[in-house]
């Protein structure tokens, strides 16, 4: 398999690198292909896969879309990549640093979580090269800061640093300088700590009944409840063990 995205597996936890450093991690399509790869192996791994963080080597996260890739030609999959990793059954981190611009906005806004340090950067700069969004952007970003910041963002370009990005909602967590691989450390160990059952059914059922008014979700749940984990007799009694 390609470079492009290296994949590292420990305790639970999967960890894919975006690997194009000298280009700051630019999406091309082979970048895509190399992603969608990883993410279908990933699906058939929930009894050993728990988390995902998704990152960038180098200086940044992801400049966005490689221009000279949307160029070359129109991939029709790599929205549907993107989709399947906001499908992903496990949840997943983004971990930002430096810029998260445009294409890799949208790659980040279908992570469950976005942890950045004080060196990120965010903005969708679709407007000024002519482009519309293709990925997801207008559709995920309004639902993560609200239609009013989503759309100033959308319209201007401008950029956003990650103190304002914190302020409206669009990331989870900000980590102190040099701190984010702990703070990314320690929010895919609260996650892994939890009930993997629990955490991957919780994500489906909110996937699959977004958009229904509540008693239509409610309904919903009640017919396809999953039940408790395996793990639950063990869990509940080691709780009273304490």
């Amino acid at each position: 398999m390609s470079s492009r995205v290296l994949r590292t597996d420990a305790d639970g936890l999967c960890t894919l690198t975006l690997n194009r450093a000298e280009k700051l991690n630019a999406l091309d399509t082979e970048t895509f292909e190399v992603l969608d790869a990883h993410l279908a192996a990933l699906e058939q791994e929930q009894d050993r896969i728990g988390c995902v963080v998704l990152r960038g080597a180098g200086r940044a996260f992801c400049a966005g879309a490689d221009l000279n890739s949307i160029a070359a030609a129109t991939v029709s999959f790599k929205p549907k990549v993107i989709d399947r990793l906001a499908d992903l059954p496990q949840p997943t981190i983004a971990a930002i640093h430096g810029a998260c611009f445009t294409g890799a906005l949208e790659l980040a806004l279908a992570c469950d979580f976005l942890v950045a340090d004080p060196t990120a950067r965010f903005a969708d700069t679709h407007g000024k090269w002519g482009l519309v969004g293709a990925w997801g952007m207008i559709q995920r970003l309004p639902r993560r800061i609200g239609r009013a910041a989503a759309k100033r963002m959308m319209l201007t370009a401008r950029v956003i640093d990650s103190a304002e990005a914190r302020e409206l909602g669009l990331i989870d967590v900000l980590a102190a300088d040099d701190e984010l691989d702990a703070a990314v450390s320690q929010l895919a160990g609260e996650l892994l700590a939890n009930s993997w059952h629990t955490n991957f059914h919780t994500k489906r059922i909110m996937r699959e009944t977004e958009g229904r008014s509540l008693a239509q979700a409610l309904a919903w749940e009640g017919e396809h409840y999953p039940g408790y984990a395996p793990d639950y007799p063990q869990r509940v009694a080691a709780f009273r063990k304490k």
